[in-house]
C-alpha cells in the first residue's frame, strides 16, 4: 500500500511526494535476480505500492474519461509495464461500474538517456505515423518525467495528428530545476532526482526484470556502462 512508503506527503496532481532523505527499504526485505545483489543500493518502490498507486490513478482517469473511448499511447521501453498494470485496472474499474470504455492501445519507442544521463537527441523509434490518433481521446502513458523535454517533443509530435484530447499519466516525475515542460495530468510518485530501475526501467538495457523501482549502486553503473 502507498501509505507504507515513509516521508511522503500529498503532493502535485495528487501525486505522492517522496522526500530527498528517504533511503528506501534493505534488500533483505525482497525478493530480486540474484545477479543483481551488488549492483542495486536499495529498493526504493516496492512492487505491491506500485500497483496500489497505479490502481488509484485507473480510478482517477476513468472519473475524467468517463464512458468516452480512449486509445492509450505507451511509450516503450520503460513504460510497457506501467501501461499494462493501468489498463488492466482500467478494465477492472470498467467491469466495477457497469461502464463501458473502448480502449485501445498503440506504442512509440522514445530513446535519449546513455548510461545515466539524458542527451540532447531525442529518437522516436519504430511507427511515427499515428493517424489513428486523430479525432481520439489519447491518454499518454510515460513511466518517468524529468526535465519534461522528451514529452514535450512528444506531445508536439502527437498533436500534429489532431487528437481530440491529450492527457499524460506519468508513474514518476523526478524533481528537477531545468524543467522546460508541464507536468503530467496523472502523476504516481514524485520522486527526487536519483537514478531508478527495475519495473522496466532500465540503465543500458539491464534491470528491467526487477519488479520493485531500486536505487542503482554504484557498482552496477559501472559495470553495466557503455
Amino acid at each position: 500500500m502507498a501509505e507504507c512508503v515513509p516521508s511522503r506527503a500529498t503532493g502535485l496532481e495528487g501525486g505522492i511526494v517522496i522526500k530527498d532523505d528517504w533511503p528506501g527499504y534493505s534488500l533483505e526485505l525482497f525478493t530480486y535476480p540474484e545477479h543483481y545483489r551488488e549492483d542495486i543500493e536499495s529498493v526504493y518502490i516496492p512492487h505491491g505500492v506500485i500497483m496500489d498507486r497505479t490502481e488509484r490513478l485507473a480510478r482517477h482517469i476513468m472519473d475524467d474519461i468517463g464512458d468516452h473511448d480512449m486509445v492509450v499511447l505507451c511509450v516503450l521501453k520503460g513504460g510497457y509495464k506501467f501501461c499494462s498494470d493501468l489498463v488492466e485496472f482500467i478494465k477492472v474499474q470498467c467491469r466495477n461500474s457497469n461502464k463501458h470504455l473502448e480502449t485501445r492501445v498503440e506504442f512509440i519507442r522514445l530513446k535519449s538517456y546513455l548510461n545515466d544521463q539524458s542527451t540532447e537527441d531525442l529518437h522516436i523509434i519504430g511507427s511515427q505515423d499515428l493517424s489513428v490518433l486523430r479525432g481520439k481521446n489519447v491518454l499518454i502513458v510515460e513511466a518517468i518525467v524529468d526535465t519534461g523535454k522528451t514529452m514535450k517533443a512528444l506531445l508536439k509530435h502527437v498533436e500534429a495528428f489532431e487528437p481530440k484530447m491529450v492527457k499524460v499519466a506519468g508513474l514518476l516525475v523526478k524533481r528537477v530545476s531545468n524543467v522546460v515542460g508541464s507536468l503530467p495530468d496523472y502523476v504516481g510518485f514524485e520522486i527526487p532526482n536519483r537514478f531508478v530501475v527495475g519495473y522496466a526501467l532500465d540503465y543500458n538495457e539491464y534491470f528491467r526484470d526487477l519488479n520493485h523501482i531500486c536505487v542503482i549502486s554504484e557498482i552496477g553503473k559501472v559495470k553495466y556502462k557503455i
